[in-house]
């Protein structure tokens, strides 16, 4: 039977991790970290490239390698978690409502909690292409996904819309798979990535980026046949008289993230207009108990300052248990 916690941390990425350990070390002994997955460390498991952990451990890491940096002094401090465990719902008074595959339904009562859930990614819904709506449309993360944890082929002919750094990756990563990236499109007049990822993914790898450049339309009726690629105007209105068409037969979308704020937002919790958790200067909330921390209170380029904020956020948690407010 789980016990109600002191501290309760919703999600097991690398903000969670950083949280609940810091807690600790600030004198919490009684913290439960809940992850919706079957495994911590979220998206960092299938960020199988380097890049990570060189201002955390000062070492160029894998995804895979600094998640599991955490997730080993996670066991040393013996902090519990669960997976598999999606919360249904958070009440203003930090009940939380959660359904776990090996425990069932729980009903919980933490002096506090952190928020550590993330973002997700734009979909094709959200930002509406014209056009068909073919298998063989994706996310850039989806893709990820596929190839490095389940070990699927996304696709053989491919174009990105997107040049953030998960679009970059994946044009580099679908290049080693064998596919032939025909272009990366960018909406904007620069790219939104890293500079070191625009020369290591599509630069090193002789790709082409088309800045201020948009897909008017998705072409293809069972599978994506090609698409409609435009540039933009001033307005970032696409110029269709100077359109053209590129065969492929999968479209990457890397278009946005978006802080994972629906549960919080629903218990009453204020949302910056970026989306993000609204906090204060201690990273709570506008719920007393409440803190918030990485990426679903803003979209972090680097891992690291995820885990940083994870970690002011586990000691501000801390004092305000230790505080008894």
């Amino acid at each position: 039977m789980v016990k109600n916690p002191e501290l309760l941390i919703v999600g097991g990425g690398s903000a969670g991790m950083a949280a609940a350990l810091a807690a600790r070390k600030s004198g919490i002994q009684d913290i439960l970290i809940l992850e919706t997955d079957p495994y911590l460390g979220g998206v960092l498991r299938q960020c199988i490239h380097t890049g990570f952990g060189l201002q955390t451990f000062g070492e160029d890491l894998t995804g895979p390698e600094y998640a599991g940096r955490y997730q080993d002094m996670i066991e040393e401090e013996k902090i519990p978690y669960l997976l598999n465990t999606p919360v249904l719902e958070i009440l203003p008074d930090l009940t939380v409502l959660a359904i776990s595959r090996t425990e069932g339904y729980l009903e919980l009562h933490p002096k506090a909690i952190v928020a550590a859930t993330g973002c997700r990614e734009r979909s094709a819904g959200t930002i509406a292409i014209p056009g068909t709506r073919p298998a063989g449309v994706l996310t850039a993360g989806t893709a990820q996904r596929y190839i490095n944890i389940e070990g699927y082929h996304a696709g053989r002919e491919v174009v990105i819309l997107g040049s953030g750094d998960i679009g970059l990756i994946m044009a580099r990563r679908l290049t080693l798979e064998g596919a032939h990236v025909k272009c990366v499109a960018e909406l904007m007049p620069k790219s939104g990535g890293l500079k070191r990822n625009i020369v290591q993914c599509l630069e090193d790898f002789d790709i082409p980026l088309l800045l201020s450049t948009t897909v008017a339309e998705i072409h293809g009726k069972e599978r994506v046949t090609g698409v409609t690629l435009a540039p933009v105007d001033e307005n970032l209105k696409p110029i269709l008289e100077k359109s053209w068409y590129v065969a492929c037969d999968t479209l990457l979308l890397s278009v946005g993230l978006v802080p994972e704020t629906e549960l919080f937002s629903a218990a009453g919790a204020e949302v910056e207009r970026t989306n993000g958790l609204k906090v204060d200067d201690k990273l709570m909330t506008s719920i007393p108990g409440l803190f918030g921390c990485g990426n679903v209170v803003k979209v972090h380029d680097l891992v690291d300052r995820v885990s940083k904020q994870g970690e002011l956020a586990g000691r501000y948690a801390a004092e305000y248990i230790l505080g008894g407010k």
